[in-house]
């Protein structure tokens, strides 16, 4: 078979049960490892020293700085938020500057000194180390409140320094927080003692220029030179020019219609727009007269003396009538006109007041520039001394709102540490981790034989039996033995693996020694015996053989004498104390027969065997060894290659199969040996019914399965495997 044509292996899947396989095959050491660290565990725990807690709470706020830009009075301003202020106060409190103070208020380094370093005063830095070991910070979540917890064996200690640290932290912002302030009220003051002294550069300005300029000045408070016009004088001009300006549109637009109009049509719509009595006096007459000129047309002639009176008096009315019409349009033309002229003449004193007084602030503008800012300058420094007054009050108020001690630390009433029950706990949990990952740690570092399935994947062959743990000889336990029915599983898949029944020969070989080659093959040749096949077990292990101890004969006359000549068959076969079972020892071998198993008289022996009996086993010593086993399994029909259970490495038994198949040799299957079927389940169903008495419950149920196994052996066994 070559072995580089093999298909590939299947992939490995580790089931539930694999895991739990491995769990209970290596459970000596999770229960070693688990008690080990359980024992450790629970002794440390009770002899390290009880330590006392205690802890201080305190609330912190950011830092608080004046706002030295406004200058409205005392105001403060937070810091914004800061994502690292908790991490950076942790830093704070376990500094020096927090530290050293508690270390040098409670005299830490004498006290500790004496208790703990033979009576030498500790250096600081030593005991800064010592107290950061026994404290813990701890925030609240979602909160500005701080834990400040310390551990000491003594309970009054513990609270003493928690106390301590939590003061000496608030000590320390406070003192921080009115440097702060100190320092700003001191750059206020050297602000306010310069603007002082411009304040008098600037007035000296101000007086020089208003000499200079003949600026008269008489409100100090002004920063703008006075009008000419006072505001409600300018209030009143800007009405009476509204005014004038309304009624002089009004007149002119009126004018301007009237004068577009017929003579006929200004006599009518003039009363209207401009009454005047006269006007409408002589319209009535002019109307009365013109009823009695048509009255009188219809008696008189038109040259009637009446009539010529009456029309007389109507020409003089027309007469009177244009000339007042005239008279009135001449009064409206003269009265827009006098509108004008005062609208005019207040419009222009307006504008000459604004000249005046434009021309007025060019002339003063350095005067009035100066003086508003020398007023500035005044304001600024008034608020500036306000600002340093309110400071200074605002440093004398105490202040404790940025660390506030909320819960002191009080005393411990028992002992926080060790945690028995934690620990203990814990041992118990890590020590039974420990165990179960140093099981799985050497099962993946063993690479023995394990499982069927890991057998059949890696070596690409069947699996042809199952042989539990601590079996015996079936020749001294008889055909009842409990453990004979793994051996007629075996010897029914033998059966079945032929392809020939002329294939009769048989070698069980291994890897290494100390598989089970040896008891194997005389219980494997004792079932076929059993089953009434006639058998002969050869011992060709030559250099260590080990049958004739087991079949208790000698080995005086054996393989080595027959094939060196020295006897014949029948002189160096011996038969055994079960029946239709023959032995062959392995005689003595000489020292220059090292090569006798690949003779031409051992191919001879074995053509010869063939023909006497109906099966023939050969023990052969390890394929690894020496060349023996591999020259054995080219002259026989089959090989059984024998593989205990977690004893040598895969690698190993691969490497055994290879040369068997390399030799030529007709590897039927593999055997598992020396299985633990208490550890491992896996196995339990291929000798489970046996084991449990399913058939050996009474001795009169005892032949029963034999003569049925003999009866399939003999009567079916062509017909099934005609059918597979």
């Amino acid at each position: 078979m070559d072995v580089s044509q093999t298909q590939p292996l299947p992939e490995n899947r580790l089931h539930f049960l694999d895991y739990w396989r491995i769990i209970r095959i290596r459970k000596a050491i999770i229960i070693t490892v688990f008690l080990i660290t359980a024992i450790v565990a629970t002794a440390v725990t009770f002899l390290l020293p009880e330590s006392y807690a205690s802890t201080a709470r305190i609330r912190i706020e950011p830092d608080i700085v004046q706002d030295v830009s406004s200058m409205s009075g005392a105001q403060t301003t937070y810091m914004p938020y800061d994502p690292y202020f908790i991490q950076t106060e942790f830093e704070i409190i376990q500094d020096r500057v927090v530290l050293g103070k508690v270390i040098d208020t409670l005299n830490l380094n004498v006290e500790w000194g004496k208790k703990y370093n033979g009576n030498e005063t500790l250096k600081t830095p030593e005991t800064m180390e010592f107290l950061k070991r026994r404290m813990s910070l701890v925030p609240v979540r979602n909160t500005k409140l701080i834990g400040i917890t310390v551990y000491s064996e003594d309970r009054l200690e513990a609270a003493r320094l928690a106390n301590a640290i939590a003061e000496a932290y608030r000590s320390y912002r406070l003192k921080q927080r009115e440097q702060i302030t100190f320092n700003g009220i001191t750059v206020l003051e050297d602000q306010f003692r310069s603007e002082e002294e411009r304040i008098q550069i600037a007035q000296t300005n101000v007086d020089n220029l208003r000499k200079e300029l003949g600026i008269h000045d008489n409100d100090p408070n002004s920063l703008y030179p006075s009008p000419t016009l006072a505001t409600e004088q300018v209030r009143n001009y800007n009405a009476m020019r509204i005014e004038g300006e309304t009624s002089y549109t009004k007149h002119e637009r009126q004018l301007t219609q009237l004068q577009a109009l017929s003579p006929d049509k200004l006599r009518d719509v003039l009363p209207t727009v401009n009454p005047d009595p006269a006007l409408g006096e002589l319209l009535n007459k002019l109307h009365e007269s013109e009823q009695t000129y048509a009255t009188l047309t219809n008696d008189y002639a038109p040259a009637d003396v009446h009539i010529t009176r009456v029309q007389s008096v109507m020409d003089k009315l027309n007469r009177q009538i244009d000339d007042r019409v005239d008279g009135i349009m001449h009064g409206l033309e003269n009265q827009v006109q006098s509108e004008k002229a005062a609208l005019d003449s207040l419009i222009a004193a307006l504008e000459d007041a604004k000249v005046k007084d434009n021309a007025e602030a060019i002339r003063g503008q350095p005067y009035w520039e100066a003086k508003r800012q020398l007023g500035n300058m005044i304001e600024f420094n008034k608020l500036l001394a306000a600002k340093i007054e309110a400071t200074k009050l605002d440093l004398r108020i105490p202040k404790s709102s940025i660390v506030e001690i909320t819960g002191p630390a009080e005393p411990g009433d028992s002992p926080v540490k060790p945690n028995k029950t934690l620990n203990i706990i814990l041992g118990v949990i890590i020590g039974l981790i420990m165990g179960v990952g140093l099981a799985f740690f050497i099962e993946y570092l063993d690479t023995s034989v394990k499982t069927i399935d890991e057998v059949e994947r890696a070596f690409q062959a069947p699996v042809l039996g199952v042989i539990p743990q601590n079996v015996g000889y079936l020749v001294d336990e008889g055909p009842e033995s409990p453990h004979a029915e793994a051996y007629r599983v075996l010897r029914t898949n033998i059966l079945f693996s032929r392809k020939d029944e002329k294939l009769n020969t048989v070698v069980v070989v291994s890897a290494g020694a100390g598989e089970g080659k040896s008891i194997t093959t005389v219980n494997l040749a004792t079932v076929f015996a059993q089953a009434g096949q006639r058998v002969l077990v050869v011992d060709s292990d030559l250099r260590r053989p080990t049958l004739h101890k087991i079949l208790r004969v000698g080995n005086n006359l054996g393989l080595t004498n027959y094939l060196l000549k020295q006897n014949k068959l029948e002189e160096v076969i011996q038969p055994t104390a079960v029946a239709m079972l023959d032995f062959m020892a392995s005689g003595k071998l000489p020292s220059t027969s090292m090569s006798i198993l690949g003779s031409a008289q051992m191919k001879e022996m074995v053509a010869e065997l063939k023909q006497r009996y109906d099966f023939i086993f050969f023990d052969s010593p390890p394929v690894l060894g020496v060349s023996d086993a591999s020259v054995l399994a080219s002259e026989v029909d089959m090989v059984i290659q024998v593989i205990q259970y977690r004893r040598y490495p895969q690698p190993m038994s691969i490497r055994a199969k290879q040369l068997i198949e390399k030799v030529g040799g007709n590897l039927i299957g593999i055997l598992l040996n020396n299985i633990n079927m208490s550890q491992d389940e896996s196995y339990y169903y291929y000798t489970g019914y046996y084991h449990g008495g399913y058939y050996y419950s009474s001795n009169e149920d005892a032949q029963e399965p034999t003569a049925k196994v003999k009866d399939v052996d003999e009567a079916d066994l062509t017909d099934i495997k005609q059918k597979y």
